[in-house]
């Protein structure tokens, strides 16, 4: 059974209806409690779009932050989608003075040109890991395949180890992370056709 994390502002809808597709149960979190260790739930999937420091602040208040970090920390499979990924990271140019979950080294910053946000297609560079090229997440998916996305700020990842796909945007930035169980994409694999369905199904099936 997979948990998914609904915050209030998260583009929930579609990713339920992606995991339905693929024939994955899932159902959303109820609260921080069924994330324990003697959780319902065998995955977690944190989807999304919206401001940093909003999201933050509904993380806490709803008693996510540190259940969360816990989560990640015993190394069980999860999923950062957009918000997702940048809640991974330490602190964002978008709200200054908020902590990210900090589980990733590095910050998350705004694209330098004026042309923000970035809506729409972009060709997305996998990179070569221990676990071969682009990770887990990637296998199947052909290098520069295009994937949808929708952001105005950026991950600038401090573990080079971590990074298995980039974009470019003005600069080129990281688009997916992988340590351990833990995985995020800055893009909407739901939203991103045939090739979001492939990379779903790749973190359903091997993490």
């Amino acid at each position: 059974m997979i948990g998914v994390i609904d915050y209030g502002a998260g583009n929930t809808g579609s990713v339920m209806n992606a995991l339905e597709r693929l024939g994955a149960p899932a159902r959303f979190a109820r609260g921080p409690e069924e994330l324990a260790r003697d959780a319902p739930f065998d995955k977690i999937l944190f989807p999304g779009d919206g401001h940093f420091g909003t999201t933050m602040a509904s993380l806490e208040s709803a008693g996510y932050t540190e259940a969360l970090r816990e989560w990640i920390r015993a190394d069980r499979p999860f999923l950062g989608i957009c918000i997702g990924l940048q809640a991974l990271f330490e602190n964002s140019e978008e709200a200054p003075g908020v902590p990210g979950l900090g589980v990733i080294r590095g910050t998350v910053k705004r694209f330098p040109g004026r042309k923000t946000p970035q809506i729409g297609w972009n060709s997305t560079r996998v990179i070569s890991t221990a676990a071969g090229a682009g990770g887990r997440l990637f296998r199947g998916v052909p290098d520069n395949s295009f994937f949808y996305y929708i952001h105005s700020y950026y991950a600038a990842c401090g573990e080079r180890d971590a990074v298995t796909a980039t974009a470019e945007y003005y600069l080129e930035y990281c688009s997916a992370v992988e340590r351990g169980n833990c995985a995020a994409v800055q893009f909407h694999p739901e939203k991103s056709g045939a090739a979001g369905l492939v990379l779903l199904e790749n973190w359903l099936r091997f993490f």
